[in-house]
């Protein structure tokens, strides 16, 4: 075999760092494997073993740990043609294991947990490979899948096989899923492979609801997670998938609240929102924003404070989806918290009306087509509406968006019907301010008007002066 020759890097390659070459081999391959950082070289040749539903029931335990520890061998994915028998003799090996944990009863005693938890985390547990294009985008860039995914993906459904047992004994199994495994468990949601995130997360949400004394420690090492993502790399693959099994740990919280699930909310929940990839979790964040909502109501004064510190101030798509979590908050807020955020959140919506990218502003304008939003809207119409008419007079004669001016023309129309009066003392409000205004402008106008004639016939004297022969024009008459 010819040795691989690489040709030499220029100087101009060193200096530009978009170089055409560097951007076309990012995109080559599709899939990785980790398996190649963990190949074993001096390979045990695989030999089938008898097939566990034929085996004696005095057998049955011995040839299950010999089918565990056979499982135990890893193969390099990368290499398509190297081992193929020894892939399906344990490709072969890893179904029978998955089909008998499923059906049978009195399996599992306390020696096989041990050859288990070895294979699982033999095959599971390895270094992730770096990322084969750094600057690579999960919203336009397909990921790189995990090439030894048919056994891995094998030995994930017997992982989460033997977790709903209904043999499995935490009591036992604590001695080897303990901290140190959770950890390196946790490790893995940076995968690329979304596949594998999938499995990650039925198994975690498992692993928490059956270990009780592993829940705190859980919970307090993706908070160190998300910090970490926050504050420091900016990069994560497993957010979504984190945030999916918070949900669902919220959901079951006690009442009244701990207060460091209060502070997890506040210090981590809600600066996750200043993430450049939002769109990848957004939808899982909102839902545990609103689960810790209805948990405890108080909470939504400084949550929607949150949100409006974090508000996006340029990027439209973020603001769209800030304008829906919003709405998703008001739809479980307490009269009581509505009226205490009612003039930070309407100037918020004045200004997104305002918008001249028109999802935003329409986005806003859908408020209105809430039924419980409108009531409490309709409850406290005297203090919403100074606040919102001056805005939605003006962008009703401006906005370019024939649909938004229609909409806002549904809004006033709306106003106008829970309070007329008001709606027409602000009516004409809103003309004397706007005749002042223009007045103020036209004065400016002529202000600025004469100052250009004062100015102009200055300089028109001063080239008068300039044009009298031997400066005649500067002596005294006799």
């Amino acid at each position: 075999m010819e040795p691989k020759v690489t040709s030499p890097i220029t100087a101009a390659e060193k200096v530009d760092g978009f170089s055409r070459k560097s951007v076309r081999r990012a995109r080559q391959r599709r899939s990785h494997g980790s398996s190649q950082f963990r190949y074993q070289s001096s390979q045990v040749e695989l030999t089938p073993l008898p097939l566990l539903k034929d085996a004696p029931v005095s057998e049955l335990h011995d040839l299950f740990c010999k089918k565990l520890q056979q499982c135990c061998i890893i193969f390099d994915f990368m290499d398509c043609v190297a081992d193929l028998k020894g892939k399906e003799i344990k490709r072969a090996a890893l179904n029978e294991l998955v089909e008998c944990i499923a059906t049978g009863r009195g399996l599992l005693i306390e020696p096989i947990y041990p050859e288990v938890m070895k294979m699982i985390s033999v095959n599971i547990f390895r270094t992730l490979p770096p990322s084969e294009n750094p600057e690579f985008d999960p919203e336009e860039d397909e990921p790189n899948l995990e090439a030894s995914w048919p056994h891995l993906q094998l030995v994930y459904e017997f992982f989460l096989r033997f977790l709903e047992s209904p043999d499995f004994q935490p009591a036992i199994a604590k001695r080897y899923i303990d901290q140190k495994f959770v950890l390196q468990l946790l490790e893995l949601f940076d995968s690329e492979d979304p596949r594998e995130r999938d499995f990650l997360k039925t198994v975690l949400h498992r692993i928490y609801g059956k270990f009780l004394g592993l829940r705190a420690f859980i919970r307090k090492h993706i908070n160190n997670i998300f910090l970490w993502f926050i504050y420091e790399s900016e990069h994560f693959n497993g957010v979504a998938e984190l945030l999916e099994i918070l949900g669902s740990i919220i959901n079951g919280f006690a009442l009244p609240l701990k207060a460091e699930h209060k502070q997890f909310l506040l210090k981590v929940l809600i600066p996750l929102h200043t993430s450049r990839t939002l769109s990848l979790f957004h939808a899982q964040l909102a839902y545990c924003i609103v689960q810790f909502l209805e948990k405890d109501a108080t909470l939504t004064e400084p949550v929607l404070r949150g949100l409006l510190k974090f508000w996006p101030k340029t990027c439209t798509q973020k603001e769209v989806m800030f304008l829906g979590e919003l709405e998703e908050i008001l739809d479980v807020i307490e009269p009581s918290q509505f009226i205490r955020v009612q003039e930070t959140l309407f100037k918020r919506l004045a200004k997104c009306i305002s918008s001249p990218h028109f999802q935003v502003a329409e986005r806003a304008l859908y408020f209105w087509n809430n039924e419980y939003i409108l009531s409490l809207i309709e409850e406290n119409c005297g203090g919403i509406l100074p606040i919102m008419f001056g805005t939605l007079y003006r962008v009703s004669k401006e906005h370019w968006n024939q649909t938004i001016v229609s909409l806002i023309y549904n809004v006033l129309k709306t106003f106008m019907e829970m309070n007329s009066t008001l709606f027409d003392e602000l009516t004409a409000s809103y003309k004397v301010d706007r005749q002042r205004e223009m007045k103020r402008e036209r004065d400016r106008e002529e202000l600025w008007r004469r100052l250009d004639d004062m100015q102009l016939r200055k300089l028109k004297g001063v080239d008068e002066l300039d044009e009298l022969p031997n400066g005649q024009g500067l002596l005294c008459p006799d």
